[in-house]
């Protein structure tokens, strides 16, 4: 019986949730991460259960990233946070890819 678990419950996708917490420009915690495309000292390129997520800033560090929960943590102090579109993503980690081969 195919989507049915030993709970007898009926087996769901559920949404990951996604969250972002700043503190004073200078700590972030980032929930809903599925994967870190790039980051480096002035930009980080996370993709997100809602999208792509750039963050700018100056003096960045990944803290902490644990992907099986989906957190990524980032210290440094912070200028800028832009989602992209899928087609904006798509052309950013294109981009990335190519400087970093």
């Amino acid at each position: 019986m195919e989507g049915y678990e030993k709970n007898h419950g009926v087996r769901s996708q559920q949404p990951v949730e996604h969250n972002v917490k700043v503190w004073n420009r200078r700590n972030i915690e980032i929930s809903g991460v599925k994967e870190v495309d790039s980051f480096d000292s002035e930009e980080f390129l996370l993709q997100t259960s809602m999208g792509y997520l750039v963050v700018r800033g100056q003096n960045l560090q990944m803290k902490n990233l644990d992907l099986d929960s989906g957190v990524v943590s980032i210290k440094g102090k912070m200028y800028e946070m832009t989602y992209l579109d899928e087609h904006q993503g798509e052309k950013a980690k294109g981009l990335f890819s190519k400087l970093f081969k």
